[in-house]
C-alpha cells in the first residue's frame, strides 16, 4: 500500500513540477519572442498578426494579458484538447483584468476615465433603485452598461423585478467597471504607433485613433469610429446640424435619439428621430453643430471647465458661467447646456454683443 501510494505522490509531484516549470518556461519563451511564440498555436497565429500591425506592436502579449497559472493551465488544456472557439475571444474575467493593465502605460486617461461617469461599477448602475422601479431590467441594459458580460442581466442580478431590493449576483463584478477601456478601444487594431504628443491634442481636434472602436455586444466584435454612422437628428421637421467629428460616432452608439413613438406628430409626418429623445445628447441652440469633444474630455465626462475656453469668467449679465445650472440630468435646468438657447434668457429681446445688462439677482 505504501509503495502505491509513494507512487502516486510521486507522479503527482512530477505532474506539477512539469506544469509550473512548462507553464512559466512558456512565459519566458514568449516574452523573450515579443509574443511570437504565442503564433506557434495556430489558432492565435491571426491575432498575434493583427497586434504586430497595430499601434501597440511594441507591447508584449503578456504586458496586457492575465498571467495567472490557472490562466495558462486552461489555455494549455484548450490548445491539447483541440476544442478552440472558431474566433478567439476574450472572457469577460480577461477583460476585468486587462483594464488595470492599461493603467501602466496610460497614467493619465486611466485616471480621468477612472473619476469619471464611465467608469461606473456594476453595483452602480444595477442595483440603482431610483431607475430600477421606473424600468424593468433587461437584456438590452448592457448593451451600453456591460458588453462585455458573458451571460445575460439574470445571471448579473436579481431579483428581476421592480420592487428590489436588488444586488449582483455575479461574483467578483460588483466593483468593477461595466464600461472599461476596451468599450472605446479595440487594441488590436491596425495602426501607427502612438506616441505622447508634447501637448495634449486639442479636445476641439479631429483627430481618430486607430485603436477607437466600439465594441459591439451582438456581434462579439468591436467597429472602428470612422465606419459608425453619425445620425441624422431632428428637432420637429428641422433638421438639427451636427458636427462631422467622427469620433462623435462612438458617443452615438450609447447616447443615441429614439424613433418617434407611434402616434407623434413626428412619426406621423415621418420627421425623424429627435433630438433629445432618448439618452440624445446633440446640441441645439446657441451650442449647434458643436462636437461632443468640444467640451467633453476623451476619457471624463466632465464638461465644466470648458465653458471659459470659449466664454469669459463673469458674462455681461453678471454671472459666472462655471457657476451655472447647466447640468444635464437637472430637469428643471434653465441653462441645459446642450439645448440652451439665446431667448430662453432673453425673452424681451437678445441684446447686441458688449451690451451691458443689469446684474442678475440670482442663478
Amino acid at each position: 500500500m505504501m509503495r502505491v501510494l509513494r507512487f502516486v505522490a510521486v507522479l503527482v509531484g512530477s505532474a506539477v513540477v512539469v506544469a509550473v516549470v512548462g507553464v512559466y518556461g512558456a512565459s519566458s519563451y514568449y516574452t523573450s519572442r515579443h509574443g511570437a511564440g504565442c503564433a506557434n498555436c495556430h489558432e492565435m497565429a491571426d491575432t498575434v498578426g493583427y497586434v504586430h500591425g497595430s499601434a501597440h506592436r511594441n507591447v508584449g502579449c503578456l504586458d496586457c494579458h492575465d498571467t495567472r497559472l490557472t490562466t495558462k493551465l486552461r489555455h494549455i488544456a484548450v490548445h491539447l484538447s483541440r476544442r478552440w472557439p472558431e474566433t478567439i475571444r476574450l472572457r469577460d474575467t480577461d477583460v476585468v483584468a486587462m483594464t488595470t493593465a492599461c493603467e501602466k502605460c496610460h497614467e493619465q486617461e486611466y485616471a480621468t476615465w477612472h473619476a469619471g461617469p464611465h467608469s461606473a461599477t456594476y453595483r452602480q448602475i444595477f442595483t440603482d433603485a431610483g431607475q430600477n422601479r421606473k424600468q424593468q431590467l433587461m437584456d438590452d441594459c448592457l448593451r451600453c452598461h456591460g458588453m462585455h458580460f458573458d451571460g445575460a442581466v439574470r445571471d448579473l442580478v436579481e431579483p428581476m423585478n421592480r420592487t428590489g431590493p436588488w444586488r449582483v449576483v455575479r461574483a467578483g463584478f460588483a466593483d468593477q467597471a461595466t464600461m472599461p477601456c476596451l468599450t472605446c478601444h479595440w487594441v488590436h487594431r491596425e495602426g501607427a504607433v502612438e506616441t505622447r504628443p508634447a501637448e495634449r491634442i486639442s479636445v476641439a481636434g479631429e483627430d481618430v485613433h486607430d485603436s477607437l472602436a466600439f465594441f459591439d455586444r451582438r456581434e462579439r466584435m468591436h467597429f472602428a469610429a470612422a465606419e459608425l454612422e453619425i445620425p441624422a437628428v431632428y428637432d420637429g421637421a428641422t433638421a438639427v446640424k451636427v458636427s462631422p467629428d467622427r469620433r462623435q460616432a462612438i458617443c452615438y452608439q450609447c447616447h443615441a435619439p429614439r424613433e418617434p413613438e407611434t402616434g407623434s406628430a413626428a412619426a406621423i409626418h415621418h420627421w425623424g428621430v429627435q433630438a433629445g429623445s432618448g439618452d440624445d445628447r446633440t446640441p441645439m441652440g446657441v451650442h449647434e453643430g458643436l462636437s461632443c469633444f468640444s467640451c467633453h474630455q476623451g476619457h471624463n465626462e466632465n464638461a465644466r471647465a470648458s465653458c471659459k475656453t470659449c466664454h469669459p469668467k463673469m458674462s455681461d449679465c453678471g454671472i459666472d458661467v462655471e457657476k451655472m445650472d447647466t447640468t444635464y440630468s437637472n430637469a428643471k435646468s434653465l441653462h441645459n447646456i446642450h439645448w440652451v438657447r439665446c431667448a430662453d434668457c432673453h425673452q424681451h429681446g437678445i441684446p447686441k454683443v458688449g451690451q451691458k445688462q443689469p446684474a442678475a439677482s440670482s442663478q
